[in-house]
């Protein structure tokens, strides 16, 4: 009895008592390179990747693409529409991997309260696009190489020789009799005085009038340091069409319904790195404008108007769209100009949603006093932990991103949509109004035109970098 009694309270003894509140942590048999085993934590599954946000599916046929079947858009055709820029392929190894997913509007909105977002399930590229439907995919899909020779911008010369024309004819992405869209490089100034020579419409006018005597004159505002795309128009009646387009006028109707709708189509979106985060994750922005001379007398700056009614004031719409989560202090957001106001987009970003656009010395100096270029740890919304850093392309030219002292200003005009005013400017000179009603007689080609531009190469390092967060 008494070896009973010994082996009973060895084996109780042996039975480990866990605590309800704080259960083990599981342990696998792990056997080292020296061939001895050991007890140690499982291996980590997978980890989270940070998710790009579409815009929701607005359940019609898009400008400059011809979906076929009415109303029948798969998903990997969306997503091919929304980055013109990226590869094929690239897009198409996202879908295979299963990075691909997708939310349906009725679910609300994906980023809520206290950082957590709300199921979202893996797709295929067949699936139909419904209206409302929102796409999330990983950063890293629109993740660029880095050049590391930068191009020398021409200066100084009204007369550019062969090297400088090219380069200038190498941002051209698209040309017809009446229009020239090119993807304007940033710290170039738009016009020029006496003592700027380097400016884009003097340089256009030396190196991009190809078959037409004068060159293309500019119809809209790009600031000296952004980038993207800049349209211009190479005739007279061009010309007058696009800055009647891009005026803030009330605007007539023509007795052409297709470039009617044509017009109500016509948009321009910027993609722009803040610091901070909006409070709301998408909205309008309705803030006046006014503008005021600083003590000096001849710096002009512009300011949301207070309203008072002694100071002049214009309206000012901007519509956004955080893109994603905050990043190192920073968020990438989408940004729909409504009417066309000098520096509107940086003043709206500045003081209406308090995150001024990285770069923006002028109206986000208070917040660049403080500027870290050092990454800091963040935590990530849908786990609770740091994010890792790996090193992203482009790291080793830092000129001008979110890594260097002295950012540029990372505000780029991505895409643009417009009427083909090739196509319409023939009709809409027409003297009798029995010529307005129907184009079937007219020039063919799409009723609107859509260009995308990609991102210069300081705000694709940027961008890498936030891609490289990963849980």
């Amino acid at each position: 009895m008494m070896w009973k009694k010994q082996a009973e309270f060895i084996w109780l003894s042996s039975i480990r008592h866990y605590s309800r509140i704080s259960p083990p942590r599981p342990a696998v048999i792990r056997v080292s390179e020296k061939k001895v085993a050991h007890l140690g934590p499982p291996k980590a599954g997978p980890k989270p990747r940070q998710l790009l946000s579409l815009p929701p599916f607005p359940g019609h046929n898009l400008p400059g693409k011809h979906w076929g079947r009415q109303g029948h858009v798969t998903a990997v055709s969306w997503v091919k529409y929304y980055f013109d820029e990226v590869q094929d392929s690239v897009i198409q190894s996202h879908f295979n991997k299963g990075l691909v997913q997708m939310e349906c509007a009725n679910m609300g909105d994906s980023f809520v309260e206290q950082g957590q977002m709300k199921p979202i399930r893996k797709i295929k590229t067949n699936e139909v696009m419904e209206p409302g439907a929102r796409i999330f995919l990983p950063v890293s899909m629109v993740e660029g190489r880095i050049s590391k020779r930068y191009d020398t911008i021409p200066s100084g010369t009204l007369n550019p020789n062969a090297d400088e024309i090219d380069y200038l004819q190498r941002l051209v992405k698209y040309r017809d009799s009446a229009i020239l869209v090119l993807n304007k490089p940033p710290k170039v100034p738009l016009k020029g005085n006496l003592p700027v020579h380097n400016s884009m419409d003097a340089l256009a006018a030396a190196a991009l009038s190809y078959d037409i005597n004068e060159g293309p004159k500019l119809v809209h505002r790009l600031d000296r340091e952004s980038s993207g795309l800049l349209l211009m128009g190479r005739t007279k009646e061009s010309v007058s069409l696009l800055t009647w387009l891009f005026s803030d006028v009330n605007k007539s109707k023509s007795l052409s319904k297709a470039w009617n709708d044509a017009c109500e189509a016509m948009y321009q979106r910027y993609w722009a790195l803040v610091i901070g985060s909006p409070k709301e994750k998408q909205g309008i922005i309705r803030a006046p404008l006014s503008k005021v001379l600083l003590d000096d007398g001849k710096t002009e700056r512009i300011i949301l108007a207070q309203n008072s009614g002694l100071e002049a004031s214009q309206e000012a719409m901007t519509e956004y769209r955080v893109l994603g989560p905050m990043i190192n202090g920073c968020s990438w957001i989408e940004l729909r100009p409504l009417t066309c106001r000098k520096h509107q987009l940086r003043v709206h970003c500045a003081e209406a949603l308090g995150t001024p656009i990285v770069g923006d010395y002028k109206y986000g100096w208070f917040v660049h006093r403080r500027w870290k270029q050092m990454p800091r740890v963040d935590i990530e919304p849908t786990s609770g932990k740091p994010y890792k850093l790996r090193r992203p392309d482009g790291l080793d030219v830092q000129k001008g991103s979110v890594l260097s002292k002295v950012p540029l200003l990372h505000l780029h005009c991505r895409e643009l949509v417009l009427p083909n005013i090739a196509k319409f400017i023939n009709v809409l000179n027409q003297k009798s109004d029995n010529l307005f009603p129907t184009l079937s007689s007219k020039p063919d080609g799409p009723d609107l035109l859509r260009f995308v531009a990609s991102m210069p190469s300081h705000m694709k390092i940027s961008w890498n970098l936030m891609s490289s967060y990963l849980v």
